[in-house]
């Protein structure tokens, strides 16, 4: 057989194949399926939380209290300490949760927490749960626990996880980017940060800036009912219906949570492994909270996750509230900042001349996402037009060793911004899981809280406004010829800093594509 034969006969069997993989996935598709409804439960009478609770909020005056926790070290540690603390019930919903060292301790200690009686519920989004199945499978064998997994395909992997992702492209882009750590439906922490080395100042390169709020009181009843959403939608698939292990596979992974989790760590931190402990950890910090009004707001589930996504959602409706009613100073700071013309016009706020707009986001090269900052540099020229002042992080800022634990991260691999706050007249503070994009504002399922305490409002602009001063971050201006500017103190560039060439190429190609709502 001749090479064009030989070549005929290699796409007939790669087409066959082709065509073989779409009818398994179209003949294995998911659907809905029902659940029965859950109340949450109610508090432990006695339990350490409740008891703090009573200790440290005013009952008459129906407020909750918070505190920032603006370290990854505090995060995990606090974290670590609450599922130590639990008495009843842990309903943990991440949008990651990684395989790596804190995240197989935490949920090496939500197991602990299930050998002692504790019920665990852990909701996780499909999109990088592929690939770890095995982990959540084999703790979702104690009953105790059960895992679910939001929005997810059939296949797990492979040619087939691809194709299965592009037949349910409407579906599938509609992620559960929400996050909240509720235990006894007394405390609750919710916020930016997913679960793993990166967000907890535990990884040795790299490490993201973020912030998160431990809740006390009353909203953390408005957080048990998002977790509740989520957890009873008809997407909401348990995690055995996705992944079959074997027996021997299970052991193995359960012994080595059990292993890391119980012997010496390898971590950084020394998280408490003990009630005592952890009570201790978590006294201080309750003592500390300040109590403020608040509201919490969520997205919940799309009724018709496959309907076209082009209403803003309830979390994008409450920022749009806020930032038309500043009166002075609106501040961002966002991973990713997405705003087109229609945003800005639809919220007058952001372009309203009497107000002071400013907005921090990652630059080029402290972006985890080239696509992300592609559909940021598209749309960067019109906020400048519409008035916002713009400042993308710097990679060898100062400011990584007032975040990051670990000042030897700093030396090698510096900070990437993934804290979402929002600052409205030094007086209200907006914070959650929401990116200040479109697909925050049209696609996601986000959480966020509304806190207005001008103390709290205080101590995140006052952060911004350091990580915004010259030695961390490049001012982004338009020139006399009305061409972009990037400046820091007396250096100026016309390109975007301390990145290749080839770089800058491509999120210049990909800011040309219109897909700056999927980013």
């Amino acid at each position: 057989m001749g090479w064009p034969g030989y070549r005929a006969m290699l796409a007939r069997k790669l087409m066959t194949l082709v065509l073989a993989t779409l009818m398994t996935g179209c003949s294995s598709a998911l659907t809905p399926i029902d659940h029965e409804q859950d109340s949450g439960g109610t508090p432990v009478a006695g339990s350490f939380i409740l008891e703090q609770s009573k200790k440290h909020l005013n009952a008459d005056n129906g407020q909750s209290a918070f505190a920032l926790l603006d370290t990854g070290r505090d995060a995990f540690l606090v974290r670590a300490a609450l599922i130590e603390a639990a008495s009843e019930r842990i309903d943990a919903q991440y949008y990651i949760w990684n395989n790596d060292a804190t995240g197989r301790y935490l949920a090496g200690r939500l197991l602990a927490a299930a050998d002692r009686g504790i019920e665990v519920r852990l909701l996780l989004d499909d999109i990088n749960v592929a690939g770890q199945d095995s982990l959540f499978a084999a703790i979702n064998t104690h009953p105790n626990i059960e895992v679910r997994i939001f929005n997810p395909v059939r296949a797990r992997s492979g040619v087939g996880r691809l194709f299965s992702l592009a037949a349910n492209f409407d579906r599938i882009n509609r992620r559960m980017h929400n996050k909240s750590f509720v235990v006894d439906r007394q405390a609750g922490i919710t916020g930016g940060r997913n679960i793993g080395d990166e967000y907890f100042d535990e990884d040795p390169q790299k490490n993201a800036r973020d912030r998160d709020v431990m809740v006390l009181g009353p909203l953390v009843d408005d957080m048990s009912d998002s977790f509740l959403a989520y957890w009873g939608d008809a997407w909401a698939y348990p995690v055995n219906r996705l992944y079959q292990g074997t027996e021997a596979e299970f052991t193995k992974i359960l012994d080595r949570l059990n292993e890391e989790t119980t012997g010496p760590l390898s971590l950084h931190a020394d998280p408490p492994r003990e009630r005592p402990a952890a009570k201790k950890l978590l006294e201080p910090w309750f003592a500390a909270m300040t109590q403020a009004p608040g509201e919490l707001v969520f997205d919940p589930p799309p009724e018709d996750p496959e309907a076209p996504a082009d209403t803003p959602k309830p979390t994008a409706k409450a920022l749009y509230r806020l930032v038309d009613s500043a009166q002075s100073e609106i501040l961002i700071e966002s991973a990713y900042l997405i705003l087109s013309d229609k945003q800005l016009t639809e919220a007058v706020g952001f372009s309203n001349p009497d107000i002071s707009v400013r907005a921090l986001t990652n630059s080029l090269t402290t972006n985890d996402l080239l696509t992300n900052h592609s559909g940021y540099a598209r749309w960067r020229r019109e906020m400048l037009e519409h008035g916002m002042e713009l400042y993308e992080l710097r990679p060898d800022s100062p400011a990584c060793r007032r975040w990051v634990a670990e000042d030897i991260a700093c030396q090698r691999g510096g900070v990437t911004l993934h804290s979402k706050a929002v600052v409205f007249d030094r007086e209200t503070l907006f914070i959650g899981s929401f990116n200040v994009n479109l697909r925050s504002i049209y696609l996601n399922g986000e959480t966020i809280l509304i806190i207005h305490s001008p103390q709290m409002a205080q101590t995140v602009a006052d952060d911004i406004r350091y990580a915004m001063a010259a030695e961390n971050s490049w001012q982004v201006s338009l020139d006399e010829n009305n061409d972009l500017i990037w400046q820091a103190g007396e250096e100026s560039f016309d390109h975007e800093p301390q990145v290749g060439l080839w770089t800058r190429m491509k999120s210049r190609f990909l800011s040309w594509l219109p897909i700056s709502k999927y980013l």
